[in-house]
């Protein structure tokens, strides 16, 4: 009889639900969307339930999909969005909606913590300080719902927790989603008691913190029912989606890079130290799922969303091209900058438009700068593109700077712009790194089941598992003559971010005042 685990992934907008066999192959999958709900500016919502409900139901449509017996499936591991919390009651049942990273009622906190606490939290957790942020709202702003709260946990324990019946004072959160808490010792894995002293959290509303292959229940009989699994499955702690997504990908040992080049466009380089960038605060560190590894990264908070709102702003007639000849919008926006040169005509774009995350700046916003009576569409869109490449080729040098010993020999690329061959090339050029592409895609549900079977003992060593599954499918070379064209653009980018800081803060404070 052949065996399975399970792997879930609870995104912003969907989330998806994979049976896997053991030599990582996908049996059956399913997506299901998620409601985000908005009353006004700022305010996003979401229902952990439906996290919840639908992770149920969706394990119930690849069961019956595969037509399998449900006792092949050993195990099931579930990562989830790690910037959002969520508080429960002793029973584990939600008391608060589900604060996720979209949601901004919590920025006053976080421009306090970063102006009074940003260089201990850099000291000590090297990372977002998005939870900390969150708990100070609902501490100060919704006292009596505060009051009730047992522990704040992500999505994914509270997930996992419901479906396995844990209570309140068995709470969880795994240690690489620690990142996002702005209140741990990184490399202790422990929750910092320094730092919710100076932020007056209370600790005793902090879960226990765990490792992400830990088995942290069974499958009980009502959820049993819920989900068509047996009975008694287990079910691991998991993993944030980012670190499951860097072990689906194989990102394993130091010097192995990463560019997710998602809705958030992520660059992220594997170590095995933690440096703070204390000068900068540009670089975070995540923990990676295997112990004493780290991600150095940073990311352009909506990177890949500006390319969305280009497209339904600046392309109508593009749009209409696509349709005639049944392609797709990109790849015919492809093919038509491909000919452009490098810098698409002096121009830079700053693609921080939700703000720009790393450093904490959000008042440094979006931007075309050179433009020019000679300048086209096409241009506007090849100066998207070629800006993340800056951008990362600025966490690049950072990071060299801070491991001068470690070499970054190419760099694996996912998300859906991993399909875009011209924005490959673009970015292999700037960086002056080789590009490569996967044979497959979904790495962090992949990730969530590799935890699943090593909590389990059916993989003895996740390295080895992870490597021996994921496959390398293409490589892209750079080209030298461009790499060298690419530099003066590198810098004139972060010149003019530094530069254009005291504009971006006045508009800032005249948005802030019309708001």
């Amino acid at each position: 009889m052949n065996n399975y685990l399970i792997g879930v992934d609870l995104g912003t907008n969907g989330l998806k639900v994979a049976l896997i066999d053991l030599k990582g192959n996908v049996v059956c999958e399913s997506y299901e969307e998620t409601t985000i709900t908005s009353k006004k500016v700022g305010l996003m919502e979401q229902d952990p339930d439906h996290f919840y409900r639908g992770t149920l139901k969706s394990i119930s449509k690849v069961v019956e999909g595969a037509e399998i017996d449900t006792g092949a499936v050993l195990a099931v591991g579930i990562d989830g969005q790690m910037g959002g919390i969520v508080g429960i009651d002793g029973e584990y049942n939600p008391v608060t909606h589900y604060d996720s990273a979209l949601d901004t009622r919590s920025q006053e906190y976080s421009a306090l913590l970063k102006k009074r606490f940003e260089e201990i939290i850099f000291e000590h957790s090297s990372g977002s300080w998005s939870h900390a942020a969150k708990i100070l709202w609902w501490k100060h702003e919704m006292d009596e719902v505060y009051k009730r709260i047992c522990k704040f946990i992500t999505i994914a324990p509270y997930v996992a927790g419901k479906m396995v019946g844990l209570k309140g004072d068995e709470a969880y959160i795994d240690f690489t989603s620690l990142f996002c808490s702005g209140m741990c010792e990184i490399k202790k894995l422990t929750w910092s008691h320094k730092i919710c002293k100076l932020l007056r959290i209370d600790t005793d509303k902090l879960p226990i913190i765990v490792e992400p292959w830990r088995v942290i229940g069974k499958i009980d009989t009502k959820n049993s029912a819920l989900c068509g699994l047996k009975e008694g499955t287990p079910v691991v702690a998991g993993a944030g989606d980012q670190p499951a997504g860097f072990l689906g990908a194989g990102i394993i040992k130091p010097g192995m890079a990463i560019d997710v080049a998602g809705s958030t466009s992520v660059f992220s380089v594997c170590a095995d130290d933690v440096i703070p960038d204390s000068l900068n605060k540009r670089i975070c560190y995540m923990n990676a799922v295997i112990p004493d590894l780290y991600y150095a990264l940073t990311f352009v908070n909506g990177g890949g969303i500006a390319l969305r709102w280009f497209r339904d702003q600046f392309t109508p007639r593009q749009i209409q091209k696509a349709e005639e000849k049944g392609k797709n919008l990109y790849a015919l926006l492809d093919d038509e900058i491909v000919s452009l040169e490098p810098g698409s005509g002096s121009l830079i774009f700053i693609p921080h438009l939700g703000g720009r995350a790393c450093p904490n700046e959000p008042e440094i916003r979006g931007a075309w700068i050179g433009l020019n009576w000679g300048h086209k569409g096409l241009h506007l869109y090849k100066a998207i593109l070629e800006s993340i490449a800056y951008d990362h080729a600025c966490t690049l040098k950072l990071f060299t700077r801070q491991f001068p010993s470690i070499k970054v020999e190419s760099v694996r690329v996912t998300g859906g712009g991993a399909k875009s061959t011209v924005w490959n090339q673009i970015k292999a050029d700037v960086l002056n790194i080789p590009y490569v592409r996967l044979e497959r895609d979904g790495f962090a549900i992949l990730g969530s089941s590799l935890i699943a079977g090593y909590g389990v003992g059916v993989f003895q060593d996740l390295k080895k598992t992870a490597q021996a599954i994921v496959q390398e499918a293409g490589m892209i070379y750079p080209d030298n003559k461009k790499h060298v064209q690419y530099q003066r653009f590198v810098n004139d980018y972060e010149t003019a971010i530094t530069q254009l800081k005291p504009v971006f803060c006045s508009l800032s404070m005249g948005t802030r005042t019309r708001s």
